[in-house]
């Protein structure tokens, strides 16, 4: 194809390439495995959006057999640049993000057109996928960094804990989750806030995406931000609802960052792409600040002190 920049791309197996047209600028993306999901199933997810009134790229054409779509140019903005600059109003972004996050919440469609014209179900973030999402932890941190005489016990006792800390969640999976909801996947255009990367959406816990946008690892943010991002989601909650959800809220964020260690992990070693590795101490970090808020994570913190040390 002529017109064609590839710009930067993410933790995925897919590229992006910027086409300039005559009157407006395009992204194409492509994705020859899994591209299902990343196809299929990004269009399918960002045409509910759309619906939904929540800004979300539309689809100019398609070519599944060449293994592309071409999608609305959202530009460079994320909200995540934004962020870092001086002088911005972060209490102010963040209520918007909250607004975002409550219409995301509430998309009754389970069920989609893609644009082969066959149904797409969401399917439910059952507390099975949580678990093998925490177990990436061992699959690859653990095994990178313990001698193998040793793993084998710890893995087995680490397993056990997971699922035990996953039987302990409150909340139905009721609400539609965007799975990777983070300042990075949200832009800036128009003067309104635009949702990328929804492929991976899901039914599933209300306190998920919360925990994703809070304990973002690619954005630190102190401790009073965090909480007034946090009062500003549960501040209509009554007091039953606020402790079943205070509850969720840091076991997600627990399971969800020990995925990401993970995942950064596997990055490194499958495909070489270093860089994420720098993120894994504060993902430590925020670990630290959530295990020691809820006594379910008991087991789990003894277990990770006697390998890794964990600091408030």
């Amino acid at each position: 194809m002529k017109n064609l920049k590839k710009i930067k791309g993410d933790a995925s197996f897919r590229q992006f390439f910027r086409k300039k047209n005559k009157n407006y600028n395009s992204i194409i993306v492509f994705s020859k495995k899994d591209k299902f999901k990343n196809l299929l199933v990004y269009d399918a997810i960002n045409k509910v959006l759309i619906k939904n009134k929540i800004l979300a790229p539309f689809l100019y054409k398609e070519n599944y057999k060449k293994n592309y779509i071409e999608i609305q140019d959202f530009g460079n903005n994320t909200i995540f640049k934004i962020l870092n600059k001086k002088n911005n109003n972060r209490n102010n972004y963040f209520k918007k993000i909250i607004k975002i996050l409550n219409k995301l919440q509430l998309i009754k469609e389970k069920k989609i057109k893609n644009f082969k014209k066959k149904n797409y179900i969401i399917p439910e973030y059952k507390k099975e996928i949580l678990i093998k999402e925490a177990n990436l932890f061992c699959d690859w941190y653990v095994k990178k960094k313990l001698p193998a005489g040793r793993r084998g016990k710890y893995i087995k006792k680490f397993k056990k804990i997971i699922k035990k800390i996953a039987l302990n969640l409150k909340l139905k999976n009721k609400v539609f989750v965007h799975r990777d909801f983070h300042v990075s996947n949200l832009m800036l255009l128009n003067n309104q806030i635009g949702v990328l990367d929804s492929q991976d959406a899901l039914i599933g816990n209300p306190a998920y995406d919360v925990a994703s946008l809070i304990d973002d690892v690619r954005f630190k943010t102190p401790m009073s931000l965090k909480k007034r991002i946090y009062n500003s989601y549960t501040k209509k909650m009554k007091k039953s609802e606020k402790h079943k959800f205070k509850n969720d809220f840091e076991i997600l964020s627990v399971l969800r960052n020990l995925k990401i260690i993970g995942i950064f992990t596997r990055l490194s070693i499958r495909d070489r792409k270093k860089n994420y590795l720098k993120l894994i101490p504060y993902t430590w970090t925020l670990i630290g600040i959530r295990i020691h808020e809820n006594k379910v994570f008991k087991d789990l913190k003894i277990l990770l002190n006697e390998e890794f040390k964990i600091n408030k």
